[in-house]
């Protein structure tokens, strides 16, 4: 069983929601981002969304767009957010998922990228602007390695679609709880709540639901309706607003442990 079923089944079993965070690696340097990473499981965080910058980030708002601009200024690459997974991988078994765009994949090589990956210790895969039916030729690759490819469904995909891949859905289902980018607007939970209970009965795995999710109430809302809850935008901005102090780790764990309390 992999680390992602192992940790949401255990969650799942105790009668608790997950709670995922997504930082961009490399934001503002990939060290800090390692210690993030440490930050963030310490203070509550179930599984870890690591965003490998981009520089056409189309699914992004301007807080995580400016974060991948900062990772790339500062000289992250892919095969630097892999080696960051292998050493978190010497003292963690959080489940990490990269999530990202298909570019960078694409110039590494599939083939290499899916190689690479498992051997760093990746669970998981989510590329925003790859569709089910364009993934051929990676998604073999990363199921022969044993890296789930997440599947990311929005508000717009129509019922029998939605039902079609969420039926074959690996890892987790990501259900994005709003058009627009990242950050954009504050979740309504009760809009999605119908949308979120029908993917449940269809689903193999646990349902999160992300974007617009930023305050502890926010969490709250959604953990009552869906299996995880994942906050971005909000982490990102206290990386921005802290980088280079002493109260960066400190914020970071103290919005993390509100949040999970609160799920």
């Amino acid at each position: 069983m992999s680390r992602i079923a192992s940790t949401l089944n255990a969650l799942k079993a105790s009668g608790e929601k997950a709670l995922v965070t997504f930082i961009t690696a490399g934001d503002p340097d990939l060290t800090t981002s390692e210690q993030l990473v440490h930050s963030l499981v310490e203070s509550g965080a179930d599984l870890i969304e690591l965003g490998f910058p981009f520089s056409d980030p189309m699914a992004d708002g301007p807080t995580i767009q400016l974060s991948s601009e900062r990772a790339l200024a500062a000289g992250t690459t892919l095969r630097g957010v892999l080696d960051l997974v292998g050493r978190v991988r010497q003292h963690s078994n959080v489940p990490i998922v990269l999530m990202g765009y298909y570019n960078p994949v694409f110039t590494y090589g599939p083939a290499q990228f899916a190689h690479d990956a498992a051997a760093a210790g990746v669970d998981g895969l989510l590329l925003v602007d790859l569709p089910p039916e364009e993934a051929e030729e990676l998604h073999p690759l990363l199921t022969g390695a044993g890296v789930d490819l997440i599947t990311l469904l929005a508000p717009t995909t129509g019922e029998e679609r939605m039902a079609q891949l969420a039926a074959a859905s690996e890892g987790f289902l990501y259900y994005v709880s709003m058009t627009g980018v990242t950050g954009s607007q504050q979740v309504d939970a009760s809009a999605i709540a119908s949308a979120v209970g029908a993917l449940k009965e269809v689903s193999p795995v646990p349902v999160a639901v992300g974007f617009g999710v930023s305050t502890p109430e926010d969490a709250k809302s959604v953990a009552a309706i869906a299996d995880a809850v994942v906050v971005g935008s909000a982490l990102v901005k206290l990386i921005a607003e802290f980088s280079g102090t002493s109260r960066l780790q400190s914020e970071v764990q103290g919005l993390v442990r509100q949040l999970k309390a609160a799920i």
